[in-house]
């Protein structure tokens, strides 16, 4: 979600403003950000897998493989997240707070550092699990934590679901921000 600073950033240099007198439509501005906000995030997650490897955890290059897709897609959603956020904000101060407000939550309850739900949910208010159903990034959790860990973990959603949750959130984030971006003067 960080990557819709670059909107804020491009509009306060006035290269937005070139960007949307191009004789292109706004979904594909829209589509050609998120493409390549995308690309950044899925390096650094690259980067994060390759220092896990560094650190001594057993990683492989199946699991790399099975994950790369997982990773892309859940950063679909959160950068046409970030690249909405960014195009209602006018300044880097009031995307820093608004972006923080949206995006710890959604990090704290996707069970990413703790379980919120399922087998491994100890001592988690049952509200706290409720809520985080609503968190679409819990699904991306659970769809790797499926992969890298296997038959240890017990998935909490079927891995079909997983993956249906976090697409059907990439649509929606993805037609709401089209349609925010064209909006914007």
């Amino acid at each position: 979600m960080f990557m819709g600073i670059s909107v804020i950033w491009d509009r306060e240099f006035g290269f937005l403003k070139e960007i949307l007198v191009a004789p292109i439509s706004g979904v594909s501005i829209f589509l050609g950000k998120m493409f390549g906000d995308s690309t950044d995030a899925l390096i650094q997650g690259v980067l994060i897998f390759f220092l896990g490897i560094l650190l001594g955890i057993r990683l492989n290059a199946v699991m790399f493989f099975e994950m790369l897709p997982i990773m892309l897609l859940a950063t679909f959603g959160l950068v046409s997240l970030g690249l909405t956020i960014a195009s209602f904000i006018e300044n880097l101060e009031s995307f820093g707070a608004i972006q923080s407000f949206v995006n710890l939550p959604l990090f704290f309850l996707s069970g990413a550092l703790f379980p919120v739900n399922g087998k491994y949910a100890v001592n988690v208010p049952s509200w706290l699990g409720i809520v985080s159903n609503f968190d679409p990034l819990t699904y991306g959790v659970d769809a790797l934590r499926t992969i890298v860990l296997g038959g240890a973990w017990h998935p909490v959603y079927p891995f079909y679901v997983d993956l249906l949750v976090i697409c059907s959130f990439d649509i929606c984030m993805i037609i709401i921000g089209t349609i925010a971006f064209n909006r914007r003067k």
